[in-house]
């Protein structure tokens, strides 16, 4: 009985990941929380803390709220997206090189993910399954 619980769960999830740019929504806001997390380094670590400070912390809580937003918004993807690679090519100047390197390039990434992302696209059949049909037929 626990079993065919979570495995509807685990199908519901499924459901609800591919209406949305999933992928592109979580690497953006896996982007802004490890700038996030870098602009905690001891300052033997850190480079660059940024524009009076405000600025390193308020471009990845920025790249963060995008992200999420791309999750549970889906609809405004495109203007999600483009505000994600901007904020995200910004902290490369305000937040040590943009939480070196890893964060800005899981934000620019997740924007154009989520960016690319097309709702009403057909599943793609994989190569097996298109010649077992075209076997059958």
């Amino acid at each position: 009985m626990a079993e065919r619980g979570r495995r509807t769960a685990r199908a519901a999830f499924g459901d609800w990941r591919g209406r949305r740019p999933f992928w592109g929504g979580l690497l953006l806001a896996l982007g802004g929380a490890e700038i996030l997390l870098t602009e905690k380094a001891s300052l033997k670590v850190v480079m660059h803390i940024g524009m009076q400070g405000l600025a390193g912390y308020l471009l990845p809580a920025l790249m963060l709220l995008l992200g999420l937003l791309v999750l549970f918004n889906p609809a405004q993807r495109l203007f999600y997206s483009i505000v994600g690679v901007l904020v995200s090519l910004g902290s490369w100047l305000t937040s040590n090189l943009g939480g070196f390197f890893l964060g800005l390039l899981l934000g620019v990434v997740g924007s154009c993910l989520a960016f690319g992302w097309l709702p009403d696209q057909e599943a793609r059949v994989s190569r097996r399954q298109r010649r077992r049909e075209h076997a059958g037929a």
